[in-house]
């Protein structure tokens, strides 16, 4: 008699999905990535910083330092935080969100006060999925769980 295939909610359980994508993408869209991401955020801050008013080339400067230096965090923490425990690795996406919105939420021209507490809200909230996501995905020890 032939034992029926392992299932997964009434659908047959399958091999891992298949990676279309050659080993030369895959290092590529990491290192894009964070240099697009960081251009996104370098160009929110500076409009943030103008209010609106013209471009000028402090504000392009002050875009392009910024961009920079969010990839350049973005890039350690997508290095450093996956080869940490859940708890650490949680803390590290708390802290870079918190950090980066805090920044960005400053240069509006609010009150640092306010700043201060819209970061830690988001903060909170980012604590909360993340070692949520790892608790449930990982081991203690921060090893992927299928």
């Amino acid at each position: 008699m032939a034992q029926a295939a392992p299932t997964t909610g009434g659908m047959p359980r399958r091999g891992p999905t298949p990676d279309i994508f050659s080993p030369h993408t895959h290092v590529m869209a990491r290192l894009a990535f964070p240099i697009v991401t960081g251009l996104i955020y370098g160009y929110w801050a500076a409009a943030n910083r103008r209010s609106g008013g013209p471009i000028t080339g402090w504000n392009l400067l002050f875009g392009f330092v910024t961009a920079i230096v969010f990839a350049l965090v973005l890039f350690g923490v997508l290095t450093i935080a996956p080869r940490l425990r859940r708890e650490v690795h949680a803390l590290m996406w708390t802290a870079f969100i918190g950090i980066a919105f805090g920044f960005l939420y400053s240069q509006s021209g609010e009150s640092i006060l306010r700043s201060t507490g819209m970061s830690l809200a988001i903060a909170a909230v980012t604590f909360v999925v993340m070692f949520y996501r790892f608790y449930t995905h990982e081991d203690a020890v921060g090893h992927r769980v299928r």
